[in-house]
């Protein structure tokens, strides 16, 4: 069987597929990849084939800013993703579909033009769930403007595809998911760079802190963060992804700043983990079993953040609250708080028993089948 799995060009956006797609090549599939031009060197890397489709979402910015030079956050937000970034996708893909000739196609939830280009070719396609669905209302404003997906109205749930893959353990499970007919449970899997681990002071705790790899312009929020941790007597550890570790000037002793890490060997070092309420390291941290620290920038980290505290695995402190006060008292709270650990476990354990990514290929595989 050959897949072709497509994703917008960012790492947030690419390394929840990895592990399905690994699998799916272990297990003797051929694997393709489709994603805008600026990210196939990061895909290649990995060992994947990999096609350029769709634009970036700075390019999606530009344009959005040009039609609409006066409007409002959310116009701007909706003309981006739900009209020139899938409509971009949708056209490069419907000439690319020929020349792969894909038996399956697979993309992450938020790439929406790709299952318009793979249902129009009547080729079988299966959402990968990465984040949570947006607040009610906004997707209910985002869905009038989608409706060209469907070929007119959507339906009420807004499945695009045959199937979604669910990576998200029930203790925070978004509901959205849990209504729609078709739902292929895998365990949530950490995709690691080869890049290696910090030397760290082995004789403390670790806290690790990281913004994720796309910041919305939170240099300032890293700062404040770290000024609340160093205070306490922990090792901390600060990933910044692709940005300069520099930009962050001179720092405490006890602070180590990388530019990636390995996360999941960080994990298994860490007892406690600060972070943006990205989709990976939200499940990363859980899967590890630890207590965490939300402070959400953008996107979906909000309600990331109010899933985990809802189910006791962590705390958030959200714009003008994140404060070094506030953050070092949180993060004192959280080492300390064995409640909030216990649930953390609890969750860890329920990942682990969640089928695997070679399990979901074998679903894949009799669904393409027909069996």
């Amino acid at each position: 069987m050959r897949i072709l799995f497509s994703c917008r060009p960012a790492h947030g956006h690419f390394f929840p597929l990895v592990p399905l797609a690994r699998a799916a090549r272990e297990a003797g599939h051929d694997v393709v990849f489709a994603t805008g031009p600026s990210f196939l060197d990061h895909v290649r890397a990995l060992g994947f084939e990999a096609h350029a489709a769709g634009i970036s979402i700075g390019e999606a910015e530009t344009e959005a800013r040009r039609r609409h030079p006066d409007a409002e956050v959310v116009t701007l937000l909706i003309t981006m993703f739900a009209d020139l970034v899938p409509r971009a996708t949708l056209a490069d893909l419907t000439t690319l579909l020929p020349r792969v000739k894909p038996d399956l196609v697979v993309y992450e939830q938020s790439d929406t033009g790709a299952a318009k280009a793979a249902r129009d070719a009547g080729i079988p396609v299966v959402s990968h769930v990465i984040g949570r669905s947006m607040p009610p209302a906004i997707m209910a404003m985002a869905a009038e403007h989608m409706a060209w997906l469907w070929d007119g109205e959507p339906p009420a749930d807004l499945m695009l595809g045959d199937a979604v893959i669910d990576i998200w353990p029930d203790a925070v499970r978004d509901p959205e998911v849990v209504k729609l007919p078709t739902v292929i449970r895998q365990r949530p899997v950490a995709v690691d760079l080869d890049v290696p681990m910090p030397e760290l002071n082995a004789e403390r705790p670790l806290v690790y802190l990281t913004l994720g790899t796309v910041v919305f312009g939170a240099t300032e929020v890293l700062r404040t963060a770290i000024g609340g941790l160093a205070r306490l007597p922990v090792e901390v550890l600060v990933a910044v992804g692709p940005g300069d570790p520099a930009v962050l000037g001179e720092l405490p002793g006890n602070v180590t700043v990388a530019g990636f890490v390995p996360q999941a060997k960080v994990l298994q070092r860490a007892s406690l983990v600060v972070h943006h309420g990205g989709t990976g390291t939200t499940l990363g941290t859980l899967a590890a079993g630890l207590p965490q620290l939300v402070l959400p920038q953008g996107a979906d980290q909000f309600v990331n953040a109010d899933a985990l505290v809802e189910a006791g695995a962590g705390t958030k402190l959200v714009g003008p609250e994140v404060t070094a006060d506030a953050v070092e008292t949180a993060a004192r709270r959280l080492l300390d708080d064995g409640a909030v650990r216990e649930v953390a476990l609890e969750v860890a354990a329920e990942i682990a028993g969640m089928p695997d990514p070679a399990a979901v290929v074998q679903r894949l595989t009799a669904l393409v089948r027909g069996s």
